[in-house]
């Protein structure tokens, strides 16, 4: 399955304190993907080729996006089973949801799923438990955090056999 991920410039502090509180909460990623945000989600219908391409176009001119999260709040997971807890960002949010909105356009468009809303984050909890979820996120929010990062390049990745490998690195302007 071919995704794109947006691998956050964050500060060595910053990124230390998310993966600390991933090793312990998000035993379902920590292990296979680093902090990010996911800006397109797994596609296996259209040729690696032609996705990369779409990707490269959708970006030529994209400005890198600066972001700050301030909030970490409780999402129930499409499936049911699972609920997460998202760091959203307060600033940044709109131009996220930009990108993400022009890459599903053209030959991604039939892609995207309209069932569930696109909330740009970074995943830093998950469990079958949602009133743990709520805990965490209560605990976060409590600490009343600041993580200021960048983004500035876009990772198409290709994921398979709980494996994400980076194809191509897109450099935004």
């Amino acid at each position: 399955m071919l995704l794109v991920l947006a691998y956050p410039r964050l500060a060595q502090s910053d990124f230390d304190w998310l993966q600390a509180i991933r090793a312990q909460h998000d035993e379902r990623y920590f292990s296979l993907v680093a902090p990010h945000f996911t800006l397109v989600f797994p596609v296996g219908t259209i040729a690696r080729a032609d996705f990369i391409a779409h990707v490269r176009r959708q970006t030529a001119g994209v400005r890198a996006i600066s972001f700050v999260v301030r909030c970490a709040i409780v999402v129930a997971d499409d499936s049911r089973r699972f609920t997460h807890v998202f760091l959203v960002p307060d600033e940044g949010f709109s131009e996220i949801v930009r990108l993400h909105d022009r890459l599903y356009a053209g030959v991604l468009a039939g892609e995207l799923r309209l069932d569930i809303a696109f909330i740009p984050h970074v995943g830093v909890g998950n469990s079958t438990d949602a009133r743990a979820c709520k805990r965490l996120a209560d605990e976060l929010n409590a600490q009343n955090f600041r993580v200021a990062g960048v983004i500035d390049t876009l990772d198409v990745v290709w994921y398979e056999n709980n494996e994400v490998r980076t194809l191509e690195q897109i450099t935004l302007a």
